[in-house]
């Protein structure tokens, strides 16, 4: 159903419709620019569709980090996978920071929200992805227990990923010298178990 304006009442897949306009609106400003109003006319649909599905805008910003952790989560599993013995953590590491340059305003979406019972399926979201890292925190990369591999790592990534975000890494914006940084820098925390080749990045360019 439509009115004489083009606004439609109704919409075959509404909420998801809802959750990519706000995206879009996120991706092209920052969180401020996120509201259900905007939604609505950037979904085409009328002012109060989305309140079917988000009773208000923090319902809103909640599905968007839980959209933005269920892909960080595939993109760290999908970095894993090809992985040579040894170089899982770097490319985890590497695929992380990846995200974060990829999704700048999501990523720090997903990590500024606070823990709200109101919303546990952000923190549900949030542990379900830090699982990928945490369970080869403690492991060589093979999946072979190493009980000396600090689970400190993905802290200082994070930290990585943000000082790239706002361009303050010492070796610029170059993707392939971030990776090296990267790369170095979990080398260097993790110890030998990482290997000493160079990092098999994700194939971001």
């Amino acid at each position: 159903m439509s009115t004489s304006s083009g606004v439609r009442y109704h919409h075959g897949d509404l909420r998801a419709e809802c959750l990519r306009a706000a995206l879009d609106l996120l991706e092209e400003s920052d969180e401020a620019a996120v509201s259900l109003r905007a939604v609505a006319r950037r979904a085409g649909v009328s002012p109060n569709a989305p309140y079917r599905h988000y009773p208000d805008k923090e319902a809103l910003l909640a599905a968007l980090a839980v959209h933005g952790f269920h892909e960080l989560r595939a993109t760290l599993l999908a970095a894993v996978e090809p992985a040579a013995a040894g170089q899982e953590v770097v490319s985890l590491a590497q695929a992380y920071v990846h995200y974060a340059l990829d999704h700048p305003a999501l990523f720090r979406l997903m990590f500024s929200r606070p823990c709200s019972p109101d919303h546990p399926e952000v923190t549900a979201a949030g542990d379900r992805t830090l699982a990928v890292i945490s369970a080869r925190a403690g492991t060589d990369g093979t999946g072979e227990p190493q009980e000396a591999r600090p689970a400190g790592w993905w802290p200082l990534v994070h930290g990585l990923a943000s000082l790239a975000l706002h361009g303050k890494l010492p070796r610029g914006g170059d993707v392939r010298q971030i990776d090296e940084l990267v790369k170095d820098t979990v080398t260097a925390m993790c110890g030998t178990g990482t290997g000493t080749g160079t990092g098999t990045g994700t194939g971001r360019s």
